[in-house]
């Protein structure tokens, strides 16, 4: 994982580059939320209901690292950890209602989770290679890179899921992406919770170290006069 040995490295996003293509990638996972989500529903795709759901956690994902962007470095950890909990939040949510769906299975539209899964993932390859430049940086900018990763990665097998269900006449592939989903959704939360709670720890660490750098000259002084008497 990135920036774990030299946290005061990481790149913050204070880029007025980076900051536009956060806005462009913001746009495009506001739309594809709802295309995704009313494709999802009407095709009754689980699969595309949760990377909907992934497409909206990225769009409020990227408004926050945006507002964060120049803050400090606690602010900028506790955005990350409130994003990175709310993946969590969401990867419970998924994995209950695919749950709940293995014991109500319809077959979803093939034909329609083949397409918008087409649309999504050209759409999240064109977030991936904006910010392919800025994948390494601290847990705020991180945390884009991993949304935007995940996107990827889950259009792929929805796709996947859509071609399983056109084969098999079955909901079973959608659930089982539907699952997977909520697997990456579990390891990105991981990292930008683990991440953002040892930047904390760094800041922490600054913090008391500048706290006993005045006492500890004072001391020094006191001891030089000590000494020249």
């Amino acid at each position: 994982m990135a920036g774990c040995c030299n946290h005061e490295a990481d790149f913050t996003g204070m880029d007025p580059m980076y900051k536009r293509i956060l806005i462009i990638v913001l746009l495009i996972n506001a739309i594809m939320f709802f295309v995704e989500m009313i494709a999802g529903v009407k095709s009754n795709s689980q699969a595309l209901q949760a990377d909907a759901l992934d497409f909206l956690g990225d769009t409020l994902t990227y408004g926050i690292s945006f507002w964060a962007i120049g803050k400090s470095l606690t602010l900028r950890s506790n955005v990350a950890l409130f994003k990175g909990y709310s993946l969590l939040l969401m990867a419970i949510y998924v994995l209950s209602s695919t749950l709940y769906k293995f014991w109500f299975i319809a077959t979803p539209d093939a034909g329609i989770m083949g397409s918008i899964a087409i649309l999504a993932f050209a759409a999240n390859v064109v977030s991936v290679l904006l910010l392919m430049k800025y994948k390494d940086g601290d847990a705020n900018v991180r945390s884009v890179w991993l949304c935007s990763r995940n996107d990827a990665i889950g259009n792929l097998v929805v796709l996947i899921a859509a071609s399983g269900v056109w084969v098999t006449d079955s909901a079973l592939p959608d659930l089982i992406v539907a699952a997977f989903l909520a697997t990456l959704f579990l390891s990105s939360a991981k990292q930008i919770i683990q991440q953002a709670n040892q930047e904390k720890k760094l800041q922490a660490s600054h913090e008391h170290e500048h706290e006993h750098e005045p006492h500890n000259d004072s001391c020094a002084v006191k001891s030089k006069e000590h000494d020249h008497q």
